[in-house]
């Protein structure tokens, strides 16, 4: 029997694989994009895959590693 994980440990980043597109009017599949790279993290874009309508974004943090800024 494996020891339960520690619950912020237990998922780190989610995916998604669909969500509602305004232009297709309808769930689609998505596909994620980098769109920026931050100083804290990555911002990430979902683009539906018929249209290529914008149907989300979400922030993927780097974990807390120390920089040294001047």
């Amino acid at each position: 029997m494996r020891p339960a994980a520690q619950p912020q440990e237990q998922f780190r980043s989610f995916s998604a694989s669909s969500l509602y597109c305004p232009q297709c009017r309808q769930e689609t599949p998505v596909r994620e994009r980098l769109l920026l790279v931050l100083p804290d993290g990555n911002l990430y874009e979902y683009c539906c895959v018929h249209c290529g309508t914008s149907t989300g974004s979400k922030t993927e943090r780097e974990p807390n590693t120390s920089r040294i800024l001047y």
